[in-house]
C-alpha cells in the first residue's frame, strides 16, 4: 500500500540565537526540519483570540510578550504541514526561537475522503467548480479585515524603503467592486528608519522617461499607492474584472489560458486540498502557479503565480523554485482562511523586480566649432579609448538635415576633432551664422545637429549608454483580525486610494490600537534558495 508523504509538524526545538533583545517582544523563527529552509507565509494564530501574524521571509515572526506573560497559547499551521498548538510560556524572552517542523505521513484514508465521488473529476473541472462556488464560499456582505501592511525593496539582498502601516480595509463583499467600493482606513503609517532609505527606490513608476519602469512589463502606479497596487493583485477578490497578465479575467480567462495538472493533493489545517497546477509557456515568458481547492466545498484556500523572464537569468547562476534559471518578473500569493462560515483574507504578497535608470557614466559634455581649425570638438567627461573614438561612424553631423560627410577624425584625452568634408569659407559662415542665433536666443537645433554613439571610455563604457539598479518590491498585507459584520468605526476618515500612503491627510488611532502589532522582520536576509522567488 502506498500512502503520499507530507511535511508534519513532528517536533519543536528551541535553539537561542545570538540577536539582540527586541523589548516587548517574543521572537520566533519556523524552519523546515529537514532542509533547515525558512517556512515563508506560515499562519501564527493567538488561540481563542482571532489574532495573530504571518511569517516573514525568513520564517520570523514576533508576538507582544503579553501574550507570554498571560499564559496564552499559539497555533502553527501552512500548507502540508499539520496544525501545532504550543504554549508561548516555552518560548524564551530573549532569544529569537528557533522553531523546526519535521516532516510526517498523510495516512491513504484522509487522502481518499470524498475521492470516490470525484475521482474522475479534471483539473479544469474541478478549477470551474471551484470559480463557480466563490459567491457561496466567500462573503458577499460587508466585513472589515485589520492587518499589518508593508513594502518595501531588496536591493542586493539588503532591505531598503521598509515603510509599515495597520490598516482597515472595508470591504463590501465579493458582489462588489473591490477598487471602486472598498474602504481603507489608515490607523498608523511609519517609515521605519532601522532600515536603510534608497530615494531612487521610491519613484513612482515611470514608462515615459523610463527613470523606473518594469522590463519587458507596464504596472500602473496608481498615483504611487503600493497597498492600491496590491489590492489589483487579488484575482479571487477581483474574480470579475482583470486583475494581472495571463490570469486576467479570473472566472472567464484563467482556464483558457492555461494547461492545468492534477498535482498531488496536500493539507492544511486537518482538511484536504486539490492541487492545481496552472503552467503557460510563450516565446518571451514561461509561468507557473497552484490553486489549492478545498475537497469538501471546492473553496479556493491559497493561489500562487509566477512570471518570469526567459531573456533574463538569474544573476548568481543558480535556480529559483521552479527549477529554471530565469528571472523573476513578478509573483502573487493570495491566502483565505475560514471563518465564521465563509472564506476571509489572510494574508496577499505581491513581488516584482524593477529598473531604476542612471545618468550615463560616460558622456558628451559639449561640442564646439572650432572656426581657425573648421572643425567640430566633441568634449567628453572622461578620458576615451583610442580605437572607438577615432572610427568616423560613430559620429553624426547633420546641416539642415542633410548628414556631413567626415573626412578624418584625431583623437586626443577628453576631446576628439572631427573634420567634415566642407569648405573653410562655408564652416566659417556656419560658425557665424551659430553665433548670431546664439545672440539673439532662437534655437539653432534645426540647423546644426551632432551626436557620438558608440564611442568607448578607457574602463569600456559607452558614451551616454544609460545603466540601471534593479530592485525587487514587495506589497504585502498579512490580516491580524476579521470583523464578520463589518467596521465598528463610524468615521469616514478613509485613504485616498490615488495618493502614496506617507501622504495620507488622515490617521486615526482607534481605542484599542494597542491589540495589534507590526510584524517587522529581522534586519538580515541570508543569500540562499529560501529567499529566490
Amino acid at each position: 500500500m502506498h500512502c503520499n508523504r507530507w511535511p508534519i509538524l513532528f517536533f519543536l526545538l528551541m535553539a537561542s540565537v545570538c540577536w539582540a533583545q527586541e523589548a516587548g517582544y517574543v521572537r520566533g523563527k519556523i524552519l523546515d526540519g529537514e532542509t533547515k529552509e525558512p517556512i515563508v507565509f506560515a499562519t501564527v494564530r493567538i488561540l481563542g483570540k482571532a489574532k495573530g501574524v504571518i511569517t516573514n521571509m525568513d520564517g520570523s515572526f514576533r508576538l507582544p510578550i503579553e501574550f507570554r506573560e498571560a499564559g496564552e497559547s499559539i497555533s502553527i499551521s501552512s500548507m502540508g504541514y499539520t496544525k501545532k498548538e504550543y504554549a508561548l510560556q516555552n518560548l524564551s524572552p530573549k532569544d529569537v526561537n528557533i522553531i523546526y517542523l519535521k516532516p510526517g505521513v498523510l495516512g491513504l484514508s484522509e487522502a481518499l475522503v470524498t475521492a470516490k465521488k470525484r475521482r474522475r473529476l479534471s483539473a479544469a473541472q474541478i478549477l470551474r467548480r471551484a470559480i463557480k462556488a466563490i459567491p457561496m464560499n466567500y462573503p458577499t456582505r460587508e466585513f472589515a479585515a485589520i492587518g499589518y501592511y508593508r513594502d518595501y525593496q531588496l536591493r542586493k539582498n539588503e532591505y531598503v524603503n521598509m515603510n509599515e502601516a495597520f490598516l482597515e480595509v472595508v470591504d463590501e463583499g465579493f458582489g462588489s467592486n473591490d477598487y471602486s467600493n472598498s474602504k481603507i482606513r489608515i490607523y498608523n503609517f511609519q517609515k521605519n528608519q532601522d532600515f536603510k532609505q534608497d530615494f531612487e527606490g521610491e519613484f513612482k513608476y515611470d514608462y515615459k522617461f523610463y527613470k523606473k519602469f518594469i522590463d519587458k512589463a507596464y504596472l500602473y502606479n496608481y498615483g504611487g499607492n503600493e497597498f492600491t497596487i496590491l489590492r489589483i493583485h487579488d484575482a479571487i477578490r477581483n474574480f470579475q474584472v482583470n486583475s494581472y497578465d495571463f490570469i486576467n479575467v479570473f472566472e472567464k480567462d484563467v482556464i483558457d489560458n492555461h494547461f492545468l495538472n492534477k498535482e498531488p493533493d496536500t493539507s492544511m489545517d486537518d482538511e484536504v486540498y486539490y492541487t492545481i497546477g496552472l503552467r503557460q509557456s510563450m516565446l518571451k515568458y514561461l509561468a507557473f502557479g497552484n490553486v489549492y481547492i478545498s475537497k469538501r466545498d471546492f473553496s479556493i484556500r491559497k493561489m500562487e503565480y509566477a512570471v518570469y523572464d526567459r531573456f533574463r537569468k538569474l544573476r548568481d547562476g543558480g535556480l529559483n523554485k521552479h527549477g529554471n534559471d530565469y528571472e523573476a518578473i513578478f509573483e502573487v500569493i493570495t491566502e483565505y482562511a475560514p471563518k465564521y462560515g465563509k472564506m476571509y483574507p489572510n494574508y496577499i504578497s505581491f513581488y516584482n523586480t524593477f529598473e531604476v535608470s542612471k545618468p550615463p557614466e560616460f558622456s558628451v559634455e559639449d561640442v564646439l566649432l572650432n572656426g581657425p581649425k573648421s572643425c567640430f570638438v566633441f568634449k567628453f567627461n572622461d578620458r576615451v579609448e583610442y580605437e572607438s573614438a577615432l572610427k568616423k561612424q560613430n559620429y553624426e553631423i547633420r546641416l539642415r538635415g542633410e548628414r556631413l560627410k567626415i573626412k578624418k577624425v584625431m583623437v586626443f584625452e577628453y576631446e576628439v576633432e572631427v573634420y567634415p568634408d566642407m569648405s573653410s569659407k562655408a564652416f566659417t559662415d556656419l560658425v557665424n551664422e551659430m553665433e548670431s542665433k546664439q545672440n539673439k536666443r532662437i534655437d539653432f537645433q534645426d540647423i546644426f545637429y551632432a551626436e557620438a554613439s558608440n564611442v568607448e571610455n578607457e574602463n569600456g563604457n559607452k558614451v551616454n549608454e544609460m545603466t540601471y539598479n534593479t530592485y525587487r518590491q514587495f506589497r504585502e498585507f498579512f490580516v491580524q483580525e476579521i470583523r464578520p459584520n463589518g467596521s465598528i468605526l463610524n468615521d469616514t476618515l478613509f485613504m485616498n486610494k490615488a495618493l502614496p500612503i506617507f501622504q495620507q491627510p488622515y490617521i486615526f488611532k482607534p481605542e484599542n490600537f494597542k491589540d495589534y502589532w507590526m510584524n517587522t522582520p529581522l534586519p538580515n536576509i541570508k543569500n540562499n534558495e529560501s529567499s529566490k522567488i
